[in-house]
């Protein structure tokens, strides 16, 4: 069961009806109980008790690190090598295990392993990125280790964020657990409105852009220039309008049990530079990046001077594509990303000259274009990103030129429209498509005061969210109604399968 499954509202109706009834004191066990249902239902039983490993011995190593500080570090280690072992045998044990066979069918030995087993590693990624910022945070002392199991148990498995985050801090999760607080009349209604919000970006914009990106990524060498440029820029729509809508389900759901979830997305495509992309896209894990990972990266590497910064990124970027998955193209859209945060490091002096030389750093042209600029390299990144290996990769980086004149060409003197720009899927339905895309752009700021971590969203003193009423429930009304007439969600999300 999904965010998007048919049977999750009743079963979120459930939870709450249990929680109510069960009150603020016993919530907790609640909440914790149907997290483990809720992941029971992906039919996987080494799910559950991979979750309950990690839970139990994250949990000992943290309070066995304030029990026995001249352990600390030893206990430190063993938690981390548990989370991220559990990770590694569960996400890449096919890979590993068809590693091994291969080397034993050179050695002659015969093989018992059935290829068509792969281990199911939904949510794992998330939850052991917490619980491995938990340990670290707690061998620091930046927060206390939590004595009770339970609250521990629900701060990694609950199940608004459980599948795709956001990857919560104890600092924030925890207290909200412990102390509860009871949703108001604006939890429930920000919550229902961000689980219609996300529910239309999901099954009426991602969904719908998707048959479209997969006509031209199921098989790159059948399509010129133009389908290579229409599909990359449409993925990169997808991508956002996918995991943003499961983002605002979870921070819509757990609202109505009066929790706050940090926002994942702020406007990531207005950035104004790779570094400041970063800062707005997937915010909970480029943050978890920078803190556990990039930062102790830049303090080894300091000897290193003025490359120390940028080895440091590249890492980190490539660790990060390791992260989505052991392959090649994931590694390269790591790269990529890593290469670009690193040589803006390089030449950050020399761009602070030219600004201060030309008058440009103050003018307003200047925002526009770096804006373009971002989004255009970004788009190039995910070209690596959705390809299915990176020999299509790489293909498609070389045939983007040479054949967009040609194709432009022709969409010019409107040849080949069925081709080169609706890319096989007929022009209502592009038309469709497109226009649900703009509808989802439009709407955006009319949510976004409704996430989690928005002052103005909780006092009211943020326009957006509250000032029309009547307006907003015109426009909730529309999204129903085009959810409902779409019907269910096509595809899983995207970002289950990291």
């Amino acid at each position: 069961m999904t965010l998007t499954s048919v049977g999750f509202l009743p079963f979120l109706l459930a939870v709450l009806a249990l929680s109510a009834v069960f009150g603020r004191r016993r919530r907790w066990l609640v909440l914790l109980v149907a997290s483990y249902a809720f992941y029971a239902t992906f039919g996987e039983p080494v799910l559950l008790a991979a979750l309950a490993a990690v839970t139990v011995v994250s949990y000992a190593c943290a309070v066995g690190m304030e029990a026995r500080p001249a352990a600390r570090r030893a206990l430190l280690w063993l938690g981390i090598g548990v989370a991220l072992s559990t990770l590694a045998v569960l996400k890449y044990g096919a890979l590993l295990t068809e590693g091994v066979t291969a080397l034993g069918s050179l050695a002659g030995v015969p093989s018992r392993h059935s290829p068509g087993h792969v281990l199911a590693a939904i949510g794992v990624s998330y939850y052991v990125l917490q619980a491995v910022s938990y340990l670290l945070d707690v061998h620091d002392e930046a927060v206390p280790a939590e004595r009770h199991l339970g609250l521990f148990a629900l701060y990694l498995s609950f199940f608004p964020k459980l599948i795709q985050g956001p990857i919560e801090r104890a600092e924030k999760l925890i207290p909200q657990l412990r102390d509860p607080r009871r949703p108001g009349g604006r939890d429930l209604l920000a919550g229902t409105q961000l689980l219609l919000w996300g529910l239309f970006q999901k099954v009426v914009v991602a969904d719908e852009i998707a048959p479209f990106v997969d006509a031209v990524y199921g098989d790159v060498h059948r399509h010129p220039g133009a389908p290579l440029v229409v599909a990359t820029y449409l993925f990169a729509f997808q991508i956002y309008f996918d995991f943003s809508g499961y983002t605002d389900m979870a921070i819509g759901a757990a609202r109505l049990f009066g929790i706050d979830l940090s926002p994942n997305f702020r406007s990531p495509y207005l950035a104004r530079s790779v570094a400041d992309f970063w800062r707005r896209w997937h915010i909970s894990f480029s943050s978890w990046l920078l803190d556990y990972l990039f930062r102790p990266l830049q303090i080894v590497l300091r000897d290193f001077r003025t490359w120390g910064t940028p080895v440091a990124l590249v890492a980190t970027f490539l660790l990060s594509g390791l992260w989505h998955g052991a392959s090649g193209p994931f590694l390269a859209w790591g790269l990529v990303h890593g290469l670009y945060l690193g040589t803006s490091v390089l030449l950050r002096p020399l761009r602070n000259r030219m600004a201060e030389a030309t008058g440009l750093g103050d003018s307003r042209l200047l925002a526009p274009v770096e804006v373009a600029v971002t989004f255009h390299l970004v788009c190039f990144a995910w070209i690596f990103f959705r390809s299915s290996t990176l020999g299509d990769a790489l293909w498609v980086v070389r045939h983007l030129p040479s054949g967009l004149a040609g194709s432009l060409v022709s969409l010019v003197r409107g040849e080949n429209l069925e081709r080169d720009l609706f890319l096989g899927q007929g022009g209502a339905r592009f038309a469709f498509a497109g226009s649900m895309l703009l509808l989802g752009a439009a709407l955006r700021p009319w949510f976004r005061d409704l996430g989690a971590g928005d002052p103005g969203a909780r006092s009211g003193a943020a326009g957006s969210a509250w000032e029309w009423p009547w307006g907003r429930a015109l426009v909730c009304a529309v999204l129903f109604y085009l959810v409902a007439v779409h019907g269910a969600a096509t595809q899983g999300f995207i970002y289950e399968q990291f």
